[in-house]
């Protein structure tokens, strides 16, 4: 098995893991006072800081994460989450994801190396073909019929970007997606870029 098999294998097993922690959450029983409603849309609430006296019925995930936050060594100083459940369009399928990370670890990291990832979501054609991916358009076919994306040409540019980066995969010859591992971060990306 080559290095990216075995990569693909691994992020499949993660975000299938991911999945059977949700379904388990799902299936056990609700603690008292848990909220029955999922939270607001973002923009609905801010918080005004960190600390109790938060509403937890819109702030049940971070109210969450706090309480688990003395369970880890790593998650002292803080953590960040990118949690999510998703219904793609076009039959594609229910993604959950759930990926934490310990505030020192991210605050320590070398940023620079993240550059060309996210420099990759930095055209407005590379943003259009991963939304046109994750509405059900896989093949190149399919996504050069689309007005404004450029010739056949630029199309195979700006997939190869995205391949390189890791936004998405080929799941076949002329054949597109975005793996389910990085759905739910991309999506993430989108909605941290609303202001």
């Amino acid at each position: 098995m080559d290095a990216t098999a075995l990569d693909d294998l691994r992020q499949e097993v993660a975000a299938l893991a991911a999945r059977l922690t949700a379904l388990e959450a799902e299936a056990a029983p609700a603690a008292p006072g848990a909220p029955a409603a999922p939270a607001p849309a973002p923009g609905d609430a801010q918080a005004p800081g960190p600390g109790p006296g938060l509403d937890p019925e819109t702030f049940w995930a971070l109210h969450g994460l706090q309480a688990r936050l003395a369970d880890h060594p790593s998650t002292t100083d803080g953590a960040v989450m990118l949690v999510g459940s998703v219904r793609l369009p076009g039959g594609g399928g229910d993604v959950v994801w759930q990926q934490g990370f310990g505030a020192e670890g991210l605050l320590a990291a070398e940023w620079s190396a993240h550059a060309a990832t996210l420099a990759a979501l930095g055209h407005p054609v590379r943003l259009e073909l991963l939304r046109q991916i994750l509405a059900g358009r896989h093949t190149t076919a399919d996504l050069a019929t689309l007005d404004d994306l450029g010739t056949t040409g630029q199309l195979h540019h700006h997939l190869r970007q995205l391949v390189a980066t890791g936004w998405v995969r080929q799941s076949g010859r002329g054949s597109y997606e975005v793996p389910a591992t990085r759905v739910v971060p991309l999506l993430a990306v989108i909605a941290g870029a609303e202001r």
